[in-house]
């Protein structure tokens, strides 16, 4: 029986521009099982849940669960919980940390404040390793149980970045996916020797193309442009572009990209309709996914 993954990969479908948005993440522990809809389906309290979803709206703050790989008991947690906060903008990207014993604390927290980028000194400043974040929520997708897992379990057995299994990153056809924090980079269609590629790039400031979905600060427009210009100049530092969306007609943008260095270029987004209608999660009817087409990139003047 075909998988969405597997027909992913045998249309040769892009990973580029395919990534989920958010400037901001906040993520919460929360072990045991999760369901599909993982805020109110899960041993947090879903009134909680629903609460904290519906704080989000008109942020640019993006709520995940996490956990540590491994087996999940179906007991409620005892102890304290991490969090963690990350903010993706390019050359202001941070991430902070704290615990708390319970989850109706972040209730506390300035969501439109976070999602802009300003932590107000909530927690502590992370300095550990790269942040990976593996989908591997099966309740939503079997491919992310079924191949997130195994990945997850590998990472954090080979000790190549603090580890967590998270509910949702989108793509479910990419699975494996993997968010990196700090810098939020999505990747998909991960071997474990890929995963420990991007981590390795990561902890020195780097990012990898070859399996990149995108930046999350970025719309998918943006994402398409700036991994297009990434491969046309050969540059991976993480941090090295900016970029600048504008709206031209329906279904095209026109996308302005800035390296550190000074450098500009212009690039033409389409979005388009290709292909045979597939799955983009094995839970869900078939339908033509959108795709991000990047028509034309020259240098600005």
């Amino acid at each position: 029986m075909s998988t969405c993954t597997t027909l992913s990969r045998e249309l040769t479908e892009p990973l580029s521009g395919t990534a989920a948005t958010g400037a901001t993440w906040l993520l919460l522990e929360q072990p045991g099982p999760w369901g599909a809809k993982a805020l109110t389906q899960s041993h947090l309290d879903p009134e909680l849940g629903r609460t904290l979803d519906s704080r989000t709206r008109g942020t640019d703050l993006r709520i995940a669960l996490i956990r540590h790989p491994g087996r999940h008991a179906d007991r409620r947690p005892t102890t304290a919980r991490q969090v963690y906060l990350a903010h993706t903008r390019p050359g202001h990207s941070w991430v902070r940390e704290l615990t708390v014993t319970d989850p109706a604390e972040l209730l506390d927290l300035d969501f439109a404040a976070l999602g802009a980028g300003d932590h107000g000194g909530t927690g502590a400043a992370y300095l550990g390793d790269p942040l990976a974040l593996v989908c591997t929520n099966g309740r939503r997708d079997r491919c992310c149980a079924l191949l997130g897992r195994p990945l997850a379990a590998e990472l954090n057995a080979s000790g190549h970045a603090q580890v967590w299994e998270t509910t949702h990153l989108g793509g479910h056809r990419f699975s494996p996916t993997m968010l990196v924090l700090p810098y939020g980079y999505s990747y998909g269609r991960l071997s474990a020797q890929a995963a420990k590629e991007v981590l390795a790039a990561t902890y020195e400031g780097r990012m990898v193309p070859e399996w990149c979905r995108g930046r999350s600060f970025w719309e998918r427009p943006g994402q398409a442009a700036e991994l297009a210009l990434r491969s046309a100049i050969g540059e991976d530092s993480a941090e090295a572009l900016t970029v600048r969306q504008t709206d031209v007609a329906a279904d095209r943008w026109s996308v302005e990209m800035a390296h550190a260095d000074g450098r500009r270029w212009t690039a033409q987004v389409v979005r388009t309709l290709e292909g045979p209608p597939r799955s983009e999660s094995c839970l869900k009817v078939p339908t033509i996914p959108d795709r991000y087409d990047v028509r034309h990139l020259a240098p600005s003047p």
